[in-house]
């Protein structure tokens, strides 16, 4: 099956042979918007579906400043150096100008963006909720084809992107920096439910500080219950910048996996996430319909100088909306 732009086309195969090039024209594919574009994505990634699922995939998050993309770097290279092939999907900020990302992540993974065994994708989160882009899971998906059997999805920042990442892995680990009695105070309970493992890093620094935001942390999680009833999330400290606890922290992770995998869970959980995600695609489609739709354009803005003026209630308005969507 082949896809692509009017100047370069990718197959199935290219990807699944790990051909950089082509993984990135795909992924480039898979972004656009063009009609013709999209349903050669689609078919591309249909074809390549089976050689996908098999990746240890994890989201990570943390406040700005936590040092979440030197933690990545020095992780993402330990592991490589242990034989893993390692894709780092980083969700950048979208520049109001133009669309794309603005921080650069190949700038600050300075390892990993030479690492022959690791890719890195900057992606714009594009005014998506949470900060997620919108064509984060499928990316992941093309990654595992072309071979990455680690998948790191870096967010944005502390916020609504919690959920929609841990909607598209399957270990959720949060950063946390050291100095608990602060950090406690602007903690969403929501985000200590959906760790796995929260790891306080810059360790190097604050050795002392750590130990005990650390057992700031734990104390926390003990109120709570945990996401999982076979698993109970670790507290580490660790160091992104000199790589310490960072072995620890992936001994956890297969531990977490080996564990969900006996019970069930990791299959029963990725099944529930493909059905949010079809679900989440239906609900873009119908929004890129409203917004694109010739005679949907000429109508909607009828429709809200009416409510503007009191003519039309905003339930009515909805109703007429979906009307001319034909639901």
């Amino acid at each position: 099956m082949t896809g692509g732009s009017p100047k370069t086309a990718v197959t199935a195969e290219m990807v699944a042979k790990g051909d950089r090039a082509a993984l990135a024209r795909a992924i480039t594919l898979m972004e656009s918007r063009r009609p013709d574009h999209r349903e050669a994505a689609r078919a591309l990634l249909q074809e390549l579906m089976p050689r996908t699922g098999h990746a240890v995939r994890i989201g990570i998050t943390g406040v700005p400043g936590v040092g979440k993309s030197t933690a990545i770097d020095t992780l993402g290279s330990m592991l490589t150096e242990k034989g893993h092939r390692v894709a780092v999907l980083a969700v950048d900020p979208s520049s109001t100008r133009t669309g794309g990302a603005i921080l650069g992540d190949k700038t600050r993974m300075a390892r990993l963006a030479v690492d022959p065994d690791a890719f890195i994708r900057p992606s714009p989160s594009s005014g998506t909720l949470g900060g997620v882009a919108a064509k984060t899971r499928e990316t992941m998906l093309l990654c595992e084809a072309a071979g990455f059997d680690v998948i790191l999805v870096e967010t944005v920042g502390v916020g609504q992107s919690e959920t929609a990442v841990a909607d598209l892995t399957d270990f959720f680990l949060v950063l946390m920096l050291p100095g608990a009695g602060d950090e406690l105070q602007g903690i969403k309970k929501g985000i200590l439910e959906l760790a796995d493992l929260i790891a306080v890093n810059k360790a190097d620094d604050a050795g002392a500080k750590a130990k005990a935001a650390a057992a700031e942390y734990k104390a926390a999680l003990h109120i709570l219950a945990p996401a999982s009833p076979t698993w109970t999330p670790p507290v580490l400290t660790i160091s992104g910048l000199t790589g310490q606890g960072l072995d620890e922290l992936w001994i956890k992770v297969l531990e977490h996996r080996k564990r969900l995998e006996a019970t069930g869970e990791l299959s029963a959980k990725r099944r529930a996430q493909d059905t949010k995600w079809m679900w989440a695609l239906v609900h873009e489609r119908l929004y890129e319909r409203l917004h694109h739709d010739w005679a949907l354009r000429q109508r909607v803005p009828e429709i809200e100088k009416a409510i503007a003026d009191g003519a039309l209630s905003p339930n009515a308005g909805a109703s007429e909306i979906v009307k001319l969507l034909g639901i």
